[in-house]
């Protein structure tokens, strides 16, 4: 069957929530206290700026690609279409990888969030475990509007909470709730609001850039959106700037609170009780704050989840039906027009990983922080596919504005900024091991880039691809979507 026959059951508001909550998760909720502690309040700002300006770029230039050719694989399918299949098999397989292990680590750490409250302790891990599982599987297997509506009303707890958080936390500013003033002294004591200079400041950078890992999830949601030529560009328009206040308002309000020298920031032992936002909820007089938190973290964790069910699928789909994966993955089932077998097969893999990772959570932990940077590589191949079409438009002497929907702004700057901050994200983390030369370090670091390239050029020898010429490039539009 046809990629025409998949349900387009997701809405706008479905794909926006989707795209806002791929990028809130227990990073902000927990991590950040560690982030203002090491770089200060400005270089923390300064820090989700810098990322935030970066994921619009390259979330416009994704959507630029969506809205022209909307299709469930996206990134493999983008650069298989505009660049070379070798880099599109290599993308998604990688892309495939990555999420199941994250889908794995979330339901691992979300049985061991629910053991916070004593009520649920009747259940071990293990079985906390395999009872989210199967929740995300029932919510995957009917509809895809049922997957929409769950991952809607997930995103939106995250979102309401944090907005009650940054207005309790400026009423708290300015003395009007808590009893105590406590202005912007915490921005200028000390070395704030730039601890550690530039290296503080760098060190934070990478903790921001792959903390907004995840938002890139709405381009797979494009192959079954009711209307991905105006619900892509909304969602890219409205995430940009939700994200970037959310981020940096929490953090604007969590360092006027609590002075970047507060142990309590670095939470060493990643406890709920010492999250900056339970511990200004707690000075805010609301009880059960830590509970609130770990409930919130726990349906993040959850949303995370079920994101990652929905994006192996039906990236494992769109490689079965760019003939990269078994053909039989890339059949769809008639009456709930979902791609079944291919969502089965994904939910084994991922049961299977959760089962080992309860008796050995150090091996799957050690391999996701390994190959986990490597989601680098899949947003870097999306914008060389985005300058290709580009380019394939000009060579091929067509009409920009007939041909795309939806243009990405300020091109080729976009391109250049996002290429510029991914070449930091990849090369930056291992700075320091460059200084010191720490070999071990370095191996553990470029080995899976290494790992990467060795796919690609084994798969480019077997089936002899090559990079398609830019006048060969197919501008058509994808043929379930014309109108």
């Amino acid at each position: 069957m046809e990629e025409k026959n998949l349900s387009r059951g997701l809405q706008s508001r479905h794909i926006t929530m989707i795209a806002i909550g791929g990028a809130i998760g227990t990073g902000l909720f927990v991590a950040t206290g560690g982030v203002i502690a090491q770089a200060g309040p400005g270089g923390a700002i300064l820090a989700y700026l810098v990322i935030g300006v970066m994921l619009y770029f390259l979330m416009s230039s994704i959507g630029e690609m969506a809205t022209f050719y909307p299709v469930s694989g996206a990134f493999s399918s983008y650069a298989n279409r505009f660049v070379d299949p070798s880099l599109g098999f290599t993308m998604g397989w990688l892309y495939w990888t990555i999420w199941s292990l994250v889908t794995s680590v979330d339901i691992i750490v979300a049985s061991s969030v629910i053991n916070y409250w004593d009520a649920f302790h009747f259940f071990s891990p293990l079985v906390w475990s395999l009872i989210f599982l199967v929740l995300l599987f029932l919510i995957n297997i009917f509809t895809v509007k049922a997957f929409g509506e769950a991952e809607f009303w997930l995103s939106l707890i995250k979102v309401v909470i944090i907005i009650i958080f940054i207005i309790l936390g400026i009423l708290m500013i300015f003395g009007i709730l808590g009893g105590h003033y406590y202005g912007f002294k915490n921005f200028t004591t000390g070395e704030a609001p730039f601890v550690g200079g530039i290296s503080g400041f760098l060190s934070v950078l990478l903790i921001a850039g792959f903390s907004v890992g995840g938002t890139e999830v709405v381009a797979v949601t494009a192959g079954e959106s009711n209307n991905p030529k105006t619900s892509m560009p909304r969602a890219i328009k409205q995430v940009f700037w939700r994200i970037l206040l959310f981020y940096v308002l929490s953090i604007a309000v969590i360092s006027a609170i609590l002075a970047y020298t507060d142990p309590t920031l670095l939470n060493q032992s990643g406890s709920i009780a010492q999250s900056p936002f339970t511990i200004v909820f707690d000075r805010v007089g609301i009880a059960f704050a830590a509970s609130v938190i770990n409930a919130v973290i726990l349906t993040s964790l959850l949303s995370a989840a079920n994101s990652g069910v929905f994006t192996t699928s039906r990236m494992l789909y769109s490689l079965s039906q760019d003939g990269q994966a078994p053909k039989f993955l890339g059949k769809i089932n008639s009456r709930s027009q979902l791609p079944l077998r291919a969502l089965y097969t994904t939910f084994i893999f991922i049961a299977a990983v959760t089962i080992y990772a309860n008796f050995n959570p150090q091996s799957v932990m050690g391999l996701l922080n390994i190959i986990g940077a490597l989601v680098t590589f899949v947003w870097a191949s999306s914008i060389i596919a985005q300058i290709r079409l580009r380019r394939a438009i000009k060579k091929q002497n067509k009409d920009i504005n007939q041909l795309l929907p939806y243009q990405a702004p300020f091109y080729p700057v976009g391109p250049i900024i996002v290429i510029a901050t991914l070449l930091f994200l990849i090369f930056g983390s291992s700075a320091e091991a460059f200084v010191h030369f720490d070999l071990a370090k370095l191996a553990q670091n470029f080995l899976p880039i290494f790992i990467l390239i060795l796919v690609y050029i084994v798969h480019k020898l077997i089936h002899k691809t090559r990079i398609i010429p830019l006048e060969e490039i197919d501008l058509s539009e994808h043929e379930s979507y014309r109108e």
